[in-house]
């Protein structure tokens, strides 16, 4: 896959600005420990050497630290790409870095922008509609009603979806869907 290098500047200072507060971010030294680390690296298959189908978090950190959005924007819109959805936002990355960096804030503004560039995968297009429908990730099912009544656990309290729906309305996610 030939991808384009062109450095965008704000999509850099977006990713300067998760570190606001210091520049850490720019300490970065790619010591690679966030990706030995993470749990989603770890279980993918190592032969499979495409680029959209492996999760990399040291990538992530430096196709975004360098302004490279395209390069994002490219391999994020493929079909079966794990960059950047592949992140669980378990914050391991976080936890070892030696720089301190936000790992899965960074991942998290790569998901945002090219969620914002309609580029999210179809599944987690259909999981956001799931939650501003219903106000749950996973809709109450009859079986799992029974089985708590059975158990003698009380019933799960139904979610306000007005209140789910106008706060997700509020950020702009109802335009997104």
């Amino acid at each position: 896959m030939a991808l384009p290098l062109g450095i965008d500047f704000e999509f850099r200072k977006l990713i300067m600005d998760v570190h606001v507060s210091s520049d850490k971010i720019k300490y970065c030294y790619q010591c690679n420990r966030c990706t030995d680390n993470c749990p989603v690296a770890a279980v993918q298959n190592p032969f499979y050497n495409e680029i959209t189908n492996c999760f990399d978090p040291r990538l992530i950190v430096l196709t975004t630290l360098l302004g490279y959005k395209d390069v994002v924007m490219a391999v994020a819109g493929t079909k079966s790409a794990l960059i950047p959805w592949g992140c669980t936002v378990c914050d391991t990355c976080d936890t070892v870095c030696p720089q301190n960096i936000e790992v899965t804030e960074i991942i998290t503004l790569a998901k945002n922008v090219t969620t914002g560039a309609g580029l999210a995968p179809d599944n987690v297009v259909a999981q956001a509609k799931t939650v501003f429908e219903s106000g749950k990730a996973i809709p109450s099912q009859p079986a799992i009603e029974r089985r708590r009544e059975q158990l003698g656990l009380p019933a799960v309290v139904a979610p306000d979806v007005n209140e789910v729906q106008t706060l997700l309305k509020a950020i702009g996610a109802d335009k997104k869907l």
